[in-house]
């Protein structure tokens, strides 16, 4: 091979490498990471710049600090994931990420996923994202392994992004709103499952799913859908008054019509890739963008 050669075959490498790293950090997932506007949204600051700012820190340190448990982890799990049917064409696993690179790198972005959380001069965001490294890591090392455990720890990950918001700006979230916060998590990661426990046949290994059944998952959206309409419905008429209590009134309804609808989409057999579902079900999208702009219209027009 003439030396002309060998350098385009490494600039190749080097870029398939690097291609790989992207994926491994899998930007697809940050779409989740939306939800620290929720508490800051609610709380009527995103009309201040400094607020606004505050906030794309804190969704910018939870992109990092995500990408860097994907990072680390099918760092961990490369040999495993090399004898499952679909993990075996993740980056690290195919042998294009090297696990020598994986994980310093998913270690260089947790880090700097604290160390920018900081620049909001708010230490409880820095203290979420603290919280959120060390349960996505008990997680796969250990919560995974456990059932009704691993729903309620990855339900507690998207808790904490809506708590991230909070303390990005400095404000109060109610109980209510925590309550909301938790049954809608714990509603979607349920309908995950059952889908994952439906695909079985696909090859999916997760070690779980052999202690769950169709009927306990549906029993446990069943819950937590049922309590998740009467908890925002208390949200929805908590400390406001006149037009505002109209306008978050008038959410109740679009916000029915959506979780009935991903309820029937779970039921139809999808379910296994939420933030993939959000985005493509026509009425799931108006129905969501009808719920924001009755609370837009109550918080900031009235």
């Amino acid at each position: 091979m003439t030396t002309t050669a060998a350098r385009e075959a490494a600039r190749l490498t080097s870029a398939s490498r690097w291609r790989g790293v992207v994926r491994t950090c899998r930007p697809r997932q940050w779409i989740k990471n939306v939800l620290v506007l929720a508490a800051p949204a609610a709380a009527g600051v995103l009309d201040r710049p400094s607020a606004m700012l505050d906030v794309l820190i804190a969704f910018v340190s939870f992109c990092l600090a995500s990408s860097g448990t994907y990072l680390v982890n099918d760092a961990r799990d490369a040999v495993a994931d090399r004898a499952h049917p679909r993990k075996r064409h993740r980056p690290v696993a195919a042998g294009i990420v090297p696990v020598a690179l994986a994980y310093p790198l998913g270690v260089v972005l947790l880090v700097l996923a604290v160390a920018l959380s900081l620049l909001t001069r708010s230490w409880l965001l820095g203290l979420v994202i603290a919280a959120y490294v060390a349960l996505t890591t008990a997680y796969s090392l250990w919560l995974k392994h456990m059932a009704i455990i691993d729903l309620v720890s990855v339900a507690a990950g998207f808790v904490l992004r809506a708590i991230a918001g909070a303390a990005a700006v400095q404000v109060d979230v109610s109980s209510w709103f925590l309550t909301v916060a938790t049954l809608g998590s714990l509603f979607v990661v349920a309908g995950k499952r059952e889908a994952e426990l439906r695909n079985l046949d696909r090859g999916e290994s997760r070690a779980t799913l052999r202690h769950y059944t169709r009927e306990f998952l549906t029993y446990v959206r069943a819950t937590t859908s049922g309590a998740l309409l009467v908890a925002y419905c208390l949200w929805a008429f908590e400390l406001h008054e006149g037009l505002s209590k109209v306008a978050f009134g008038l959410s109740i309804i679009p916000f029915s019509v959506g979780i009935l609808r991903y309820a029937m989409l779970i039921d139809a057999g999808a379910g296994e890739a939420p933030e993939e579902i959000m985005f493509s079900d026509r009425m799931l999208l108006i129905s969501g963008l009808l719920v924001v702009a009755a609370l837009g219209v109550g918080v900031y027009a009235v």
